[in-house]
Formats: C-alpha cells, structure tokens, sequence
C-alpha cells in the first residue's frame, strides 16, 4: 500500500506530460500512448490489479483531453495493464529488451483495442485504412518510451522499503 502515493503521482505526471509535451514531440507523426505503457511497466514490475487500477485512472485522466469516448482509454489502459499482469508471471526477465518488445505489443494490441472500444461506442472516424497503420506506428513510438518508462516504474516499485519483521532492531 506504500506504492499508493508514488505511484499515483507517477500517473498525474504521465497524464501531464501526456497532453502537455508528447504533442510536440511527435515522431512518425504519432505521439506515443505513455498511459498505455506505464500500465504495462507496473503490470511486469508489480501486479495485475495494481496495473489494471493505474491504467484506468491514467487513462480516464487521458480521456479528458481527448474528443473520442471519455473511458475508451481507461479501459484500454486498464485492460492491456491486467493482461500484462497475468502474463508476466510467465515471462523471463533476463533479456534488456523485453520492455521494449512489451511496449511494441502493448502498443499494437492496446491501440486496437482503444480503436475497437471507441467504434463501439460511436466514432466512426476510426474506421479508414489507415488507422491500423497509424497504431503500428505509435507502438514504434511506445516501445521507444518504454526505454525510459520502465526504469521509472522500477524505481518507484522496488525502492519501498521492507516491513520490520519485528519490534526489535
């Protein structure tokens, strides 16, 4: 429960730089989905629930800014963060760039199921040829942030410090 609050602001932060600096910084004239990827670094550094939670809330802070459905990014975020979680049991840490393959396929499955989301829910400015190119392209750009994202998340996972296991010292 420590994690609550670093935690919580990483995601405030992710939010801002989000709508305030990623717009500047486009690349493949994409801007990269950081929620999306902070969700995944706290599913492979943390838990499912707790990543399912940050995505939905760095997500639904997302949403705001945006013209599509308000939730359609919250409930990428938090569902690409949970799967991330009960797979990451599974996978083996010892490859340097696993984050970066982590945030490629986070970035293309949740782009599309941020894209499904919102043409189930009305927007059918998604539906053109080239928006699964457009996705493709942003997960290059995710994986990309992953690079830096990850080690972030890392340090405000595993910095917290280890219950006493007693009242002695």
């Amino acid at each position: 429960m420590r994690r609550v609050l670093p935690l919580g602001l990483l995601s405030l932060t992710t939010i801002v730089v989000q709508v305030a600096l990623m717009p500047h910084l486009r690349l493949f004239g994409v801007v990269p989905d950081l929620g999306l990827v902070l969700a995944i670094a706290v599913a492979y550094y943390d838990d499912a629930e707790t990543a399912a939670v940050i995505g939905f809330i760095t997500g639904l802070g997302f949403d705001l800014f945006l013209r599509t459905p308000v939730g359609a990014s919250a409930l990428a975020y938090a569902v690409m963060g949970y799967l991330t979680g009960v797979v990451q049991a599974g996978l083996i840490r010892s490859s340097r760039w696993l984050p970066v393959v982590l945030g490629a396929l986070g970035g293309i499955v949740g782009g599309l199921v941020f894209v499904g989301i919102a043409i189930l829910a009305g927007t059918d400015s998604l539906i053109r040829a080239g928006t699964l190119a457009i996705v493709v392209r942003a997960a290059v750009y995710d994986a990309l942030v992953a690079l830096i994202v990850f080690p972030l998340v890392d340090r405000f996972v595993h910095t917290r410090v280890a219950p006493p296991t007693s009242w002695r010292t």
